[in-house]
């Protein structure tokens, strides 16, 4: 059983990546919140801890391997953990977690049913549910290391190399590439002003193919509303 990958992040669509290991090529399902936090690292070495399971119809007669892929043990762990709650299989389970692990797992330890119930696919009923079953054990991913704050690559803090004195230039201008974390900033911040989940996800995803710069989450929300304003 695969436990771990790491490759190169060759695309990312609706509801999985594909990662590039070697001479193979691989899907690995990921949830919304993964997703975003990989949406701009195309290209670029990524590593996914991995659970597996067989996707089947209900006779059975066709049994499909899948891959799911988190960034960090933590977050596998969590979502394993939300999958034994009645009724919320793999899939659903991964439509669900379209927010951070810490959020999810506060929400439950605080019994704050009506919060969940806003998660894709989530009822009343089954935000109850998930109260009931895990509310007495999300506490690790409450305190502690969190899972769901992976730093983007360009936030790493590297020793400056010593180098011989030089003319003084211009400073150039930062290129305004956006991190995973400023995506999740606009993301909560399209939530909070009332966007459903999924509308939120489209108009983050209409941001980002614009190819248009942000810098900020109100540069990003200006830019949204603008195009929404010129359509």
């Amino acid at each position: 059983m695969m436990t771990k990958m790491t490759g190169t992040l060759v695309r990312v669509l609706l509801d999985e990546v594909r990662v590039a290991v070697g001479p193979f090529e691989y899907a690995v399902m990921v949830s919304e919140a993964v997703r975003r936090q990989l949406q701009l690292r195309s290209g670029q070495e990524v590593t996914l801890h991995l659970m597996e399971y067989y996707e089947g119809n209900q006779a059975g007669t066709r049994l499909v391997p899948r891959k799911i892929g988190f960034q960090t043990e933590l977050e596998l762990e969590f979502f394993e953990l939300f999958c034994t709650v009645d009724k919320i299989g793999v899939k659903k389970a991964l439509k669900a977690m379209s927010r951070s692990v810490r959020d999810i797992a506060d929400a439950i330890s605080r019994q704050d049913a009506k919060w969940l119930s806003t998660l894709p696919g989530i009822g009343a009923t089954t935000a109850e549910g998930i109260v009931n079953t895990l509310k007495r054990k999300v506490a690790p991913f409450v305190v502690g290391p969190q899972g769901d704050e992976v730093p983007p690559p360009d936030a790493v803090t590297k020793a400056p190399a010593k180098r011989k004195p030089v003319a003084a230039e211009p400073a150039a201008e930062p290129a305004a590439v956006p991190t995973g974390q400023l995506i999740e900033d606009v993301y909560q911040m399209l939530m909070s002003v009332g966007h459903t989940p999924i509308e939120a996800r489209e108009k983050l995803d209409k941001l980002l193919q614009s190819g248009q710069p942000f810098r900020s989450v109100e540069e990003a929300i200006t830019v949204i509303y603008s195009k929404g304003k010129d359509a």
